[in-house]
C-alpha cells in the first residue's frame, strides 16, 4: 500500500515538473519564468522525493531523498529571490502587460 502511494506522490511530481517545464518556455519574461521554475522545483520535486522516500522508508536512499528534499525546500525560494532581486537591478524589465513592480515601488 505504501508503495501505492508513493508511486501515486511521484506521479503528482512528475506533473507539476512537466508542468512548469511547460511554463519555462511559455511565459513571456524572466521573472514569470522564474517563478515556473521555482513552484516546478518546490512541488514537482519534493514530491518525487517523498515519494522516493515513501518507497524506501528509513534506509539509505530514503534518508538521502528527505535531506534533498528539505534541502531544496529551504534553497529555491531563496535562490529564486535573489535571481529575481539581481535582474531587476541590472534592468532586465518586467513584461509590458504586468501590473505590479513592487521593486521599482520600495525604490530598491
Amino acid at each position: 500500500m505504501i508503495e501505492i502511494i508513493g508511486l501515486v506522490f511521484i506521479s503528482i511530481g512528475l506533473f507539476f515538473d512537466f508542468v512548469g517545464c511547460i511554463g519555462l518556455i511559455r511565459l513571456p519574461d524572466v521573472y514569470n519564468r522564474l517563478q515556473a521554475s521555482t513552484k516546478c522545483i518546490t512541488l514537482g520535486t519534493c514530491s518525487i522525493l517523498f515519494g522516493a522516500f515513501l518507497i524506501h522508508g528509513l534506509a539509505a536512499a530514503g534518508i538521502k531523498a528527505l535531506l534533498c528534499m528539505v534541502f531544496l525546500a529551504l534553497t529555491s525560494p531563496v535562490s529564486a529571490h535573489a535571481l529575481a532581486r539581481a535582474a531587476h537591478k541590472a534592468g532586465v524589465k518586467l513584461w509590458e502587460k504586468s501590473v505590479v513592480d513592487r521593486y521599482a515601488e520600495d525604490g530598491n
